[in-house]
């Protein structure tokens, strides 16, 4: 049913990220293979596809396999796009990440604080051919706390109205229908079974 891809390599040492992928790619017979416990490949890039791309290269270099990887972040458009690509490194941990994104709306009124999940995922072959592309995104607005104990990162105050909910108040399985990298993910299986 499935192409020449039978086995994976993801990108990540995020065990969330791993998680939530692993889950989506359940029944499609791809063998997932984790990379090295040390892979951290530094992120150059000017833009989440080229970080990912960065990242899946690697990876596929070093298991000699196509390797998935994506990149996303949190984009804030009040913000000139922060955190935007340094989504991860806008602070050095969750709680003062969003402390920090909190912090820069806090006079902003409601209407301001227009944000979206952007998830730009690649399949990579060892010699560096992008087998695959595409971006996924989830439109939201930036809640005054956080909110919910699921999830990672600024699930907690990224808030969904068509939901009610914030990313955090989500179980697995109603985020993966929602998520930024869930819409990325579905667009790159659908890519692996039509290429077969």
């Amino acid at each position: 049913m499935f192409p020449a891809i039978k086995k994976l390599v993801l990108a990540t040492n995020n065990k969330n990220k791993i998680k939530e992928i692993e889950n989506l790619l359940l029944d499609t017979g791809i063998e997932i293979v984790k990379v090295k416990d040390d892979f951290n490949p530094k992120e150059t890039g000017k833009s989440f596809q080229e970080n990912a791309y960065i990242k899946a290269f690697e990876a596929a270099k070093i298991m000699n396999l196509p390797a998935l990887a994506d990149d996303s972040g949190l984009v804030i458009d009040t913000l000139g796009g922060l955190p935007g690509i340094h989504s991860a490194r806008f602070a050095e941990s969750d709680p003062k990440r969003i402390e920090r994104v909190l912090s820069a709306l806090k006079y902003e009124k409601p209407e301001n604080k227009a944000a979206r999940f952007v998830c730009a995922m690649v399949i990579v072959s060892p010699n560096g051919e992008i087998l695959h592309s595409c971006t996924g995104t989830c439109e939201g607005y930036i809640t005054d706390k956080p909110l919910g104990e699921q999830g990672f990162g600024y699930d907690p105050i990224f808030y969904i109205p068509e939901l009610d909910a914030t990313m955090a108040q989500l179980s697995l399985e109603e985020k993966n229908k929602v998520s930024h990298r869930a819409k990325a993910l579905r667009c790159t299986i659908d890519w692996l079974k039509s290429s077969n």
